[in-house]
């Protein structure tokens, strides 16, 4: 198919990769030059814009930072001159950033109005699963349109699941994400816990990996250094997902929590532990930092 992509950044770079691997006819738009360069020295084509990327294409896909983003890309300014608008033909939309569920029914709403279908598809697996094409994908949107987009997120995911309606995507990934901040904190403080006692992190983590305490922070993602090779731990906390984007995410659940009346203390001290960490100037570091937070005094 002809696909456009629209950023570029940790997880839309790989993600894009696998669709030119799947055999897809791509055309890229970033606002990092380089990153379209390396695209191109894939194979894929770019365009000078994100209309003229999208001119032909049977499927747009976007993968930006947050809301204010995705809505400066669809509607442009004061709900002028965005994306929707420059649309002369009707392509399938794909938005797979992590945005509030209100911002993606605002934009699905705009593109309804305008003939075209619209999937808010946030993905969860993180910059490993996005190399690796194992991503999950969390699709809102009509039943019809996620037939078709199917055989495209099978390019760069495992798991496609329909959640429902536009905006069920960004209610069931900002829960997900909620419940990795909780977990990702709780790993880092037990293990901090263990170390301060005597034991070797290494060891202490693969007891709990066999025991009751096991989760996919401490199985699949160690925030400890040099306990899991290929880690983000393992090579200074870079790359991977970063801090200020939990922070973000946290900041989502706890928003949508205030609108349904609903009580989440664990996910309101994960939010609070993360926004620390982030202001003690660690934002642009992988979210598995937040072991450090646990670590002060000691050699990193």
């Amino acid at each position: 198919m002809k696909i456009a992509f629209i950023g570029l950044g940790n997880m839309g770079a790989p993600m894009a990769a696998n669709l030119l691997g799947a055999g897809h006819d791509l055309c890229v738009f970033d606002l990092v030059e380089a990153a379209m360069a390396d695209l191109e020295g894939q194979g894929a084509r770019r365009g000078e814009s994100a209309a003229a990327a999208c001119r032909d294409a049977e499927v747009v896909i976007s993968m930006l930072p947050a809301g204010v983003h995705v809505r400066g890309l669809y509607l442009g300014r004061d709900g002028q001159g965005g994306l929707l608008d420059a649309l002369g033909h009707e392509p399938l939309i794909i938005e797979a950033s992590t945005i509030s569920p209100d911002d993606a029914r605002l934009v699905g709403a705009a593109a309804t109005e305008r003939g075209l279908t619209y999937l808010d598809a946030p993905v969860s697996g993180g910059v490993g699963g996005a190399k690796a094409g194992t991503l999950t994908f969390i699709v809102g949107g009509e039943e019809a349109g996620f037939e078709k987009a199917k055989p495209v997120l099978e390019g760069m995911g495992k798991n496609i699941f329909h959640a429902g309606e536009i905006g069920a995507g960004q209610v069931a990934k900002i829960c997900n994400n909620m419940l990795l901040g909780i977990l990702m904190s709780g790993t880092a403080e037990a293990l901090s816990l263990g170390v301060k006692n005597g034991l070797d992190p290494a060891v202490l983590s693969e007891i709990m990996k066999q025991s009751s305490g096991g989760n996919w922070a401490l199985n699949v993602y160690n925030p400890w250094p040099g306990v899991m090779e290929g880690s983000a731990a393992s090579r200074g906390y870079q790359g991977g997902f970063l801090t200020d984007l939990m922070a973000k995410d946290l900041g989502l659940a706890w928003e949508l929590a205030l609108k349904a009346r609903a009580s989440v203390p664990m996910g309101s001290q994960a939010r609070n532990l993360f926004a620390l960490h982030s202001a003690q100037g660690n934002g642009g570091l992988d979210f598995s930092s937040i072991q450090t937070l646990y670590r002060a005094g000691e050699g990193q």
